[in-house]
């Protein structure tokens, strides 16, 4: 049975990790205003931030059209303000609607979002669908300040990154008239 997270740290804990879903990708800017919904099994949590913040057990987060899945969420503060999330599943899942109305989705063994940087760094069988586009490897990084992206591939996959980009849609061709 899932059991909803409460607990004093509940407001800080649901920042962290809607963080972990870069706000530059145009994600739906009115899912930051609607209520937010955390499940986990369990947490850990220390008051004086002497170590990570731990959500285990089928960690689920919505809000809007956000939808993180996550065996694991460890969420690391400095100072009362967050500094780092790590998302860790088989895989970890982050789904959202971009504001355009298209979908995004990430999966990968570990999402790790170092917010003192603002780079989003995915390990481990990853998958990122925009748009009809897709980026498949084993790590892919994303520096949201340049809007950069980097994805390296490895030894047993032949050092490859797959990509796949599909052409904008057009609209179809007219034929002349009394042709």
């Amino acid at each position: 049975m899932k059991t909803p997270l409460a607990s004093p740290a509940t407001p800080l804990l649901v920042a962290l990790l809607l963080v972990a879903m870069p706000s530059s990708l145009l994600a739906r800017s009115s899912d930051r205003n609607q209520p937010m919904d955390v499940l986990a099994a369990n947490i850990k949590h220390a008051l004086n931030e002497s170590e990570p913040t731990v959500l285990q057990g089928n960690v689920a987060v919505t809000q809007g059209t956000l939808d993180i899945r996550a065996s694991r969420a460890e969420v690391t503060t400095r100072n009362d303000d967050p500094s780092r999330v790590v998302l860790t599943g088989s895989p970890a899942r982050l789904k959202q609607e971009m504001d355009d109305g298209s979908p995004f989705s990430a999966d990968a063994s570990r999402i790790d979002y170092d917010l003192t940087t603002d780079v989003v760094t995915l390990t481990g069988n990853v998958v990122v669908k925009q748009r009809g586009n897709t980026m498949n490897g084993p790590r892919v990084v994303y520096d949201m300040k340049t809007g950069r992206v980097q994805a390296s591939g490895s030894e047993t996959d032949g050092g490859r990154v797959r990509m796949r980009l599909m052409p904008k849609t057009t609209a179809p061709a007219t034929e002349p008239e009394g042709g």
